[in-house]
């Protein structure tokens, strides 16, 4: 007894200028001649084109993250926590945190600087308090000038450094600053405890993003 073969289903030609029906001749095929397979080579290799660097551009992510060194942690960190207090603070409209101008007033003077108008501060140097420099309550939005130390939009009588400190005690009191300011306590971070400090406050920037979008 002769077993039957079965054939093939016809398919549609995948050229979206063709779309005919045919019977595939092997496994595989999605385009009824060879025409139609040189019309739909380019829409088949751009996908495969952007696979391609994609795969490069992960493999390169791991392999400098291989290289990074402890340095280069507490940099990411630091910078991850800075990105989520300024996002944060533009986003509930607070002023400049030295010179108590609000955002319209900073972004009216200041709009044309590069990187934007806001940077994020510490209140406690890290040069001299590195144990806060990932302290959240540390970091607060100051306008480009204040940050660099200019004078110009200080608040009246006082330095960008009294100023700071008068606006951090009208956001938070007193008690809160002297105990910022009376923290000795030295942290010290594994690589590991890093990147999950980075992982955390960008995604806390991604979430903000998302609400305020």
């Amino acid at each position: 007894m002769m077993l039957s073969t079965r054939q093939p289903r016809p398919k549609k030609c995948q050229n979206a200028e063709c779309s005919t029906k045919f019977v595939p001749q092997r496994l595989g095929q999605r385009v009824c001649s060879p025409a139609c397979a040189l019309a739909t080579k380019d829409k088949h290799q751009a996908p495969a084109r952007k696979a391609i660097a994609d795969r490069q551009r992960k493999e390169i992510k791991v392999r400098r993250e291989k290289l990074k060194t402890h340095s280069d942690h507490v940099k990411d960190a630091e910078k991850a926590v800075r990105d989520y207090r300024r996002t944060y603070e533009l986003s509930i409209g607070s002023g400049c945190i030295s010179c108590g101008k609000t955002q319209g007033e900073i972004q009216a003077a200041q709009g044309w600087k590069t990187g934007g108008a806001f940077d994020a501060g510490h209140f406690l140097g890290k040069g001299a308090r590195p144990e806060l420099r990932l302290e959240p309550s540390n970091v607060w939005l100051q306008c480009k000038a204040c940050n660099a130390g200019s004078s110009k939009y200080a608040r009246k009588g006082l330095t960008v450094a009294q100023g700071f400190r008068e606006g951090l005690i009208e956001r938070i009191g007193l008690e809160a600053v002297e105990a910022l300011e009376g923290d000795h306590r030295p942290r010290k971070y594994s690589n590991e405890e890093l990147k999950a400090i980075t992982a955390e406050f960008r995604a806390k920037v991604r979430e903000l993003k998302r609400k305020t979008a």
